[in-house]
């Protein structure tokens, strides 16, 4: 059963945070490495235009994490491990062990949103790199291996489209020239959770995220910043 919810103080912004503001969610970012050599690539999925949430954006598998996936669960991060590696099985129908994710990041956007999520994303290995993908009718579109630098260079043309989190993420994993890079900073960063809040900065709103937790860029304007 879920545990006992409470509030807490975000240290970025200095407001109280409740639990019960939340859905509970879990993602997992699933990295190899290529054979001809270069930075990780990443499995990503387009989701369908007409998903409520993050439609038609490119995000990595997930979902809200189920009451049954705290079944047997140990505790709540481990029901969020549980959900991540079901949903991706039903995104894209790959089976990954529980146990091989590396809690990477924790993500709780809170402004002027209907349904906030509060997100766990994990890292792992791919176990067969190879294998072929069957995506989840209705939901997802199309899905791919890339690097995280490939993708932030579709985005920055216009040919793809990603929140927040999801940029910010994707810049994180770009500094990285190999998963055991990846792996070994997402074992130092703090897992405090990670909620945005807005500020002006030389007269432009800007949507911010602390300092000092692993991310190369830690604002955007307000105008571009989808579902922070």
């Amino acid at each position: 059963m879920p545990r006992p919810r409470k509030s807490r103080v975000s240290k970025a912004n200095e407001r109280v945070v409740s639990d019960d503001d939340y859905i509970p969610a879990a993602t997992l970012i699933l990295a190899r490495e290529p054979d001809a050599g270069g930075a990780p690539e990443y499995l990503m999925v387009r989701r369908h235009g007409k998903m409520a949430f993050a439609a038609n954006a490119w995000v990595w598998p997930g979902g809200r994490v189920d009451a049954a996936d705290h079944e047997g669960a140990a505790d709540d991060l481990d029901a969020a491990r549980i959900a991540a590696v079901r949903e991706t099985r039903e995104e894209v129908d790959l089976d990954i062990d529980p146990a091989t994710l590396v809690p990477f990041a924790r993500w709780a956007p809170k402004m002027k949103l209907a349904r906030r999520f509060d997100t766990w994303f994990f890292l792992a290995r791919a176990p067969l790199p190879d294998a072929p993908l069957t995506l989840q009718e209705g939901e997802i579109v199309e899905a791919r291996w890339t690097s995280a630098q490939a993708m932030l260079d579709a985005i920055a043309a216009g040919k793809a489209g990603a929140i927040f989190p999801t940029k910010r993420n994707l810049e994180r994993l770009a500094r990285f020239a190999s998963i055991d890079e990846a792996i070994v900073d997402a074992r130092a960063q703090s897992l405090d959770r990670i909620v945005p809040w807005v500020e002006d900065r030389d007269g432009q709103k800007r949507v911010c995220i602390p300092e000092g937790r692993g991310y190369p860029v830690t604002s955007e304007p307000l105008d571009s910043a989808v579902r922070a």
